[in-house]
């Protein structure tokens, strides 16, 4: 049902709402109650004088009658009903049951909101206190100290007779661990403290360098003119705290600078307006490789761009070396993520690209067309092995997209927060159930 002839079912609600009888309204507005019935069950259009009237005898305004619930709640509606795909909900209609009632509307939104908030809190507290490293070496610092007083309490307790020379060295112990315990304690409160207050916290070198390129929105412009270089900025960057933070600030940018030299901003604009984000098509053309490529289109600005992209870079180890976040696909910040992810299949097929259309379980149900391939980071040698790192770009996909209709791979984010109970690559099991 179009939007605009909801206008008579809106002014009934609102009526039903104010508590007035039909012939009131009437009454009030100066037409029939027969007119105004029709106008309620929408056999009759509102011309703008008697819809102010209207207005104005329910007290409210007349773009509520005429527009009904904003875009964002209808959106919002639609993205309920997706992310419950087992239950068959009307989400063509969803238009109309905003317009009809948007009490429930709303109610129903927000709670859709709040469950998403709620996955990503439990999923940010489980992964914290599962891997998160800081976290794990203060609880050891707390619980070694409560058993080093526990024991020196014991031998005091259960040796009365102990020399008194004995006697005042555990004292000593005693006294000096419970303010290492007090300290440890206070720090650890301190820490759990302001990771829930800031939500840019890093607790590693690899996370100071992953957030300053974030805030860049992982593009370097005086990289791309040749006006910086990777030193300067890293020099220049006072977020950068740690000797190996700066390191591996200085890496990352010397390979940003080195992409753009081989694939210049200008002209990759250029061939984007003939290939579109084709990875392949643009290495081709620039005569480079493939995750030269892939890293460059997530160096685009964001106004070259329908929706920001993704990119996950890891070693060999299945370690996540870099990553570009992008909404709707969800990485973990500590411990291992979920080993369906393309990026770690391109490991077992290395120099072979791989093209996946996947979806994350427990989220949004936002779609993405992930591109990867696994590449060499050294020359070839006789002596030693080859080392290899996977790139992948994630690549945000509306279901028209998909017109081929390649199959859509569920995948996860960790194991311990993913919800799906059957799945051959659980390391173990999750903290929440199927239906969360």
């Amino acid at each position: 049902m179009a939007r605009d002839t909801l206008t008579g079912t809106r002014i009934r609600e609102r009526r039903t709402i104010a508590g007035l009888r039909q012939a009131d309204l009437a009454r009030a507005v100066g037409i029939s109650a027969s007119y105004l019935n029709l106008i309620e069950h929408n056999r009759r259009r509102i011309g703008g004088k008697l819809l102010m009237a209207i207005s104005g005898a329910l007290g409210v305004e007349a773009t509520l009658l005429t527009e009904g619930a904003e875009a964002a709640q209808i959106a919002a509606l639609r993205e309920a009903a997706v992310d419950m795909p087992d239950v068959a909900a009307e989400a063509d209609r969803a238009e109309e049951f905003a317009g009809r009632f948007p009490g429930w509307a709303e109610v129903l939104t927000r709670t859709h909101r709040r469950v998403l908030s709620l996955e990503a809190t439990v999923e940010t507290l489980s992964d914290r206190l599962t891997h998160d490293p800081h976290l794990a070496a203060s609880l050891h610092e707390v619980l070694s100290t409560a058993a080093a007083i526990r024991s020196s309490a014991s031998i005091l307790a259960e040796n009365p007779n102990l020399e008194a020379e004995w006697q005042d060295r555990f004292h000593r112990n005693i006294n000096e661990d419970s303010l290492r315990l007090a300290q440890s304690s206070k720090a650890l409160v301190e820490y759990l403290d302001d990771s829930a207050n800031s939500d840019d916290r890093t607790s590693a070198p690899q996370e100071e360098v992953e957030t300053f390129v974030a805030e860049q929105r992982n593009h370097f412009s005086g990289l791309e003119a040749g006006t910086a270089t990777p030193d300067e900025i890293v020099a220049a960057e006072p977020r950068l705290t740690t000797a190996a933070a700066r390191d591996i600030g200085r890496r990352v940018l010397r390979q940003y600078a080195r992409d753009a030299r081989l694939i210049p901003l200008e002209r990759l604009r250029e061939v984007l307006s003939d290939t579109g984000i084709d990875p392949v098509a643009i290495a081709q053309r620039f005569d480079t490789d493939l995750p030269t490529a892939l890293r460059r289109l997530a160096a685009l600005p964001d106004e070259d761009l329908a929706a920001p992209l993704g990119l996950i870079v890891a070693d060999a180890s299945g370690s996540l070396i870099f990553r570009k976040q992008v909404e709707g696909f969800a990485v973990p910040r500590f411990g291992s993520s979920c080993p369906l992810w393309p990026v770690f299949a391109a490991l077992g097929r290395p120099n072979v690209p791989l093209r996946r259309v996947i979806t994350q379980e427990g989220r949004g149900r936002a779609m993405f067309t992930a591109f990867a391939v696994a590449h060499p980071i050294m020359a070839p040698d006789f002596d030693n092995d080859p080392l290899y790192h996977a790139t992948m770009l994630l690549v945000p996909t509306q279901t028209d997209d998909n017109a081929e209709g390649a199959r859509v791979q569920s995948v996860g984010t960790t194991c311990r927060v993913c919800p799906v109970a059957r799945c051959a690559a659980r390391r173990e099991v999750s903290v929440l159930g199927e239906e969360f």
